[in-house]
């Protein structure tokens, strides 16, 4: 009897020895807690996103947690995800937003702040290197409360990762500059000579977009920021008629003389299309006009196009735009979100979104494959002068872009009117809604 309880007691003991050999090893895999966990992952239906679907379903492979993925046309994404995150407990654990929203979602309170995650030692993988994401992406998606609420500072905190972000750069027919005997310009002088020159020799010039509402305003922003222009001053005073304000105006309307029938009309896809299609030597905008050069099943152009810097003018200054990705305040799941969001961002996860055609966020990134996409070497010289007060990602910024500069500006593209006076009236509209919306409460408070 008392040999049987012996036998027992070493078989016990082994029993318990191979439990602690199971236990270290599972405490060995960070992932192995979160297993056959589902996680739902809303964002937009983009060429990035899907691309992505390929990296989702290798991370669900490797780390056993499933990912239900909830696509939508990104116009619906914005009003999908604030009735989902608004609910005591909703259904999505990631969130991907275009950064205009990320001020709307943080004052909300619809997100999780990403710090509490990056304390976690069993989260965080060591080799994640958060320096190596690009500043201007990781400021412009991912971080809210600094100066301006929107922009980078000691008062500002994560809640997002960028995915699928942006910036500007200029794209160009090399045959047709090389015919006209043509340099690729560098600066805003340069720019408009070229299309005055193109436009001369019967050659649509640059294609952009100009439809009314916010894709006008896109259009005007990206002359702005280099020409020295902001939309407001350091006190929230509007300053869309300054004169860098209407030298970029006036850029706009030359763009749409000298360019591709149908400026007027053309929102992003129009625009791309336009010089995919042949129809224009020049564009200014996305960088993600690189990958859709090389589409067969858009472009005409491939093998025939170069890429340089964002022109400059008084300043360098291009877009900061795109999409980031984060974890709503009411996940359930949320170590298993972040988890998601790092393996997608990892630098592992970069070089796959590239060789999967999607963008990369990181530098180490762009240049470990310069010398396979020309445009690589240009965005990793152009995200150092990537302006992080583009556009003022406030919640009236809708309001404003739609309702106030994007009639003006259209106005300006489809009359030969005076550009100064179009300016002038738009300036006190955008005034109106920041003294409606008590931007001025503090200086008046204080008698200025």
């Amino acid at each position: 009897m008392k040999l049987k309880n012996l036998a027992q007691g070493f078989a016990g003991i082994a029993a318990f020895a191979a439990a602690c050999a199971v236990g270290g090893s599972a405490l060995a895999n960070p992932y192995e807690k979160y297993a056959d966990t589902t996680i739902v992952v809303s964002w937009p239906a983009l060429a990035h996103f899907q691309a992505a679907e390929t990296l989702v379903e290798e991370f669900t492979e490797e780390t056993g947690i499933e990912v239900e993925i909830d696509a939508l046309q990104y116009l619906k994404l914005r009003d999908r995800q604030i009735l989902e995150m608004s609910k005591p407990t909703g259904d999505y654990d990631v969130v991907s937003w275009v950064v205009m929203w990320k001020g709307e979602y943080v004052s909300k309170g619809l997100l999780t702040p990403l710090s509490q995650f990056f304390t976690s030692g069993s989260l965080v993988d060591p080799e994640f290197d958060i320096d190596d994401i690009a500043d201007a992406y990781l400021q412009n998606g991912g971080v809210v409360g600094g100066k301006k609420g929107y922009m980078p500072g000691k008062s500002g905190a994560l809640y997002g990762l960028p995915f699928g972000a942006e910036t500007s750069i200029l794209a160009y027919r090399k045959d047709i500059l090389e015919e006209q005997g043509i340099e690729p310009p560098t600066t805003y002088d340069e720019l408009r000579s070229v299309m005055m020159q193109l436009g001369e020799a019967g050659i649509p010039a640059m294609t952009s977009r100009g439809k009314t509402g916010h894709q006008v305003t896109a259009a005007w922003l990206l002359h702005l920021a280099p020409l020295g222009g902001k939309i407001f001053d350091d006190q929230w005073n509007p300053t869309i008629n300054s004169p860098e304000a209407v030298e970029a105006a006036q850029v706009l309307r030359e763009i749409a003389q000298t360019g591709p029938t149908g400026i007027q009309t053309f929102g992003f896809g129009e625009a791309a299309a336009a010089f995919l299609q042949g129809d224009a030597a020049l564009y200014l905008d996305t960088l993600k006009i690189a990958a859709m050069s090389r589409n067969a099943k858009l472009s005409k152009i491939d093998g025939m196009v170069g890429y340089g810097l964002h022109p400059v003018g008084s300043r360098c200054g291009s877009e900061t735009g795109g999409f980031a990705v984060g974890i709503p305040a009411n996940s359930k799941n949320q170590q298993a979100a972040f988890l998601f969001l790092q393996y997608i961002t990892s630098k592992a996860g970069d070089q796959r979104m590239v060789e999967l055609g999607g963008d990369p966020v990181r530098i180490s990134t762009l240049m470990n494959n310069a010398g396979n996409f020309d445009e690589y070497p240009v965005v990793a010289e152009q995200l150092p002068c990537a302006d992080p007060d583009w556009r003022p990602l406030i919640p009236e910024w809708n309001e404003l872009n739609v309702d106030v500069l994007g009639q003006a500006l259209t106005e300006v593209i489809t009359t030969d009117k005076p550009i100064q006076p179009i300016m002038d009236a738009a300036n006190e509209k955008a005034r109106e809604i920041m003294e409606r919306e008590g931007y001025y409460t503090w200086a008046k408070y204080r008698g200025n």
